[in-house]
């Protein structure tokens, strides 16, 4: 399998200076902050493995967020933790807004699908727990 597949290729090349690629790396991580900024959002949800590397010094910036390349569009799965007291209806709907906001602004990309998965909420004056989890 070649790295190619692995790229999302632009179809902008108005000026025939060449072509523009994003990895889905790169929607990870702007999902992963855009979804971060919303108020009542305490953490997301990365994998073992990537909650291991982070302890290791280096920082995960795409920790909670799925994405997946499928001929339909962009599809967006983010695992959050959510504050307790908060109305998750409404801060699912501003992390769904936020997502979709930051991938159109970067990116000039709009996602099909920006699903929310809950998997914890955190009480005031709960510590945030250390991760360990399964493989998202």
């Amino acid at each position: 399998m070649s790295e190619q597949q692995h790229l999302l290729e632009m179809s902008h090349d108005e000026n025939g200076l060449g072509k523009v690629e994003i990895a889905p790396e790169v929607i990870e991580v702007i999902a992963s902050i855009a979804a971060s900024e919303v108020e009542g959002v305490t953490q997301m949800r990365g994998s073992f493995a990537a909650g291991v590397v982070e302890r290791l010094g280096k920082k995960n910036h795409g920790k909670g967020v799925k994405v997946e390349l499928a001929e339909e569009g962009i599809k967006v799965d983010v695992y959050c933790v959510m504050k307790f007291g908060v109305s998750i209806p409404v801060v699912a709907q501003k992390i769904q807004d936020n997502i979709r906001q930051a991938l159109l602004n970067m990116t000039a990309l709009d996602a099909t699908e920006v699903n929310i998965h809950v998997v914890g909420v955190q009480f005031e004056n709960q510590k945030v727990e250390p991760e360990i989890e399964q493989e998202v």
